[in-house]
């Protein structure tokens, strides 16, 4: 079963070309929040990631694929992060770079290329994501995608100088035992 590729998108692995767009991506301040980071990252940190990023995911723990058209062009990426085989659950995360190509299906696309990859390769069995209760169409991607909103952190980020709520999303396979 073909499970990485879309009719409009499909799911890679880094290659070094994708150097300067992780970069861009890695240095972007204004979404910084989203994944955590406070400082910036050097070319030569995320060469040496990128170097690195054919671990396996049972060692790894985490995989980081990029979001790509048909004519080969990056759009975003999408992660699988906190890997537990053990539970046969991990997180998930999508960021499409380009506000022009967002709210065109492509994040909806790379998600379920994502969760069928997950279910029926690495047959886990929940899949889970954090949004902050204000990044509407974070939450209107995953929720159209059938994951739950199974719980409410108060309090939970500090961005922009306040505090911020964050919904813990999760999608079960009721497929796999």
């Amino acid at each position: 079963m073909v499970t990485l590729k879309g009719e409009h998108i499909y799911l890679r692995a880094l290659e070094p070309e994708d150097l300067e767009f992780v970069h861009t991506i890695e240095n972007d301040e204004d979404i910084w929040h989203l994944s955590k980071t406070q400082t910036p990252y050097s070319r030569f940190l995320i060469k040496q990631y990128i170097e690195s990023a054919h671990k396996d995911i049972y060692e790894a723990k985490q995989l980081r694929l990029v979001i790509s058209n048909y004519k080969n062009e990056p759009l975003g990426m999408i992660d699988i992060f906190d890997f537990d085989f053990l539970n046969k659950r991990a997180g998930v995360g999508v960021l499409i770079k380009n506000e022009k190509d967002r709210s065109k299906g492509v994040g909806a696309e790379a998600l379920q290329l994502l969760v069928k990859y997950c279910f029926t390769h690495l047959q886990l069995h929940q899949l889970f994501c954090n949004i902050s209760e204000e990044n509407k169409a974070s939450l209107k991607l995953f929720t159209k995608q059938g994951f739950q909103k199974i719980g409410l952190k108060k309090d939970w980020t500090f961005t922009n100088r306040k505090y911020n709520n964050e919904y813990l999303l999760q999608l079960i396979n009721t497929n796999v035992l």
